[in-house]
C-alpha cells in the first residue's frame, strides 16, 4: 500500500522537479545507541531467559531487584522489608524515631505515636531533611545514617514470658 502511494506521488512530482519548480528535500536521519559510560558499578542481575519455543516464567525473565526478590524468596528470606516499624516511645527532635533506609527517602505510614491513635498518614522521610514530623501526632522521624539495621527492625521484646 505504501509503495503504491509513493509511486503515485513520484509520478506527479517528477515533472515539477524536472522543470526546476520544486526542489527535492533531502532529510538526514540517523539512529544510534551509544553507551557513554563504561564504569557501571551496579551488577547486572538477570536470569537465563526462556527456553526457545515456550513462554518464559516470571523467574526466568526477571531482572534486577525483581530477580533478587525471587532468589531471596527461594531461600526463605524477604528481600524488601515490609514489616512495621515498632515504636516504644514518641520521637522527638532530640531523639527521633529512626527509619532504616539505604535510599535517599522512604515513605512511612504513621498511625500515631504509642498511646495516641489517628488515621493512617503517609509521610515522605527524606535524608536531606534534619527530621520529618507527622502533622497529626507530632512524632518525629529521621532516616538512619547506617542504612538497614537489624536492631531497628526487631519487634519489642516481652519481658513477662509469653
Amino acid at each position: 500500500m505504501f509503495n503504491a502511494v509513493r509511486r503515485n506521488l513520484l509520478v506527479k512530482a517528477t515533472p515539477a522537479i524536472r522543470a526546476g519548480l520544486v526542489r527535492p528535500v533531502q532529510r538526514s536521519f540517523s539512529a544510534a545507541a551509544i553507551c557513554r559510560s563504561s564504569d557501571h558499578k551496579a551488577p547486572i542481575i538477570q536470569g537465563p531467559g526462556g527456553t526457545p519455543g515456550r513462554t518464559p516464567t516470571d523467574f526466568e525473565q526477571a531482572t534486577g531487584d525483581e530477580r533478587s526478590e525471587h532468589l531471596a524468596a527461594m531461600d526463605g528470606n524477604a528481600y524488601f522489608d515490609m514489616g512495621p516499624l515498632y515504636l516504644n516511645k514518641k520521637g522527638t527532635k532530640a531523639e527521633p524515631t529512626v527509619v532504616p533506609s539505604g535510599a535517599e527517602s522512604r515513605i512511612v505510614g504513621c498511625c500515631g505515636a504509642p498511646g495516641e491513635d489517628h488515621e493512617l498518614i503517609w509521610i515522605m522521610v527524606e535524608r536531606e531533611h534534619e527530621f520529618d514530623r507527622c502533622p497529626e501526632c507530632g512524632n518525629v522521624y529521621k532516616l538512619s545514617d547506617k542504612g538497614f539495621d537489624a536492631e531497628n527492625l526487631a519487634p519489642p521484646k516481652h519481658e513477662h514470658g509469653h
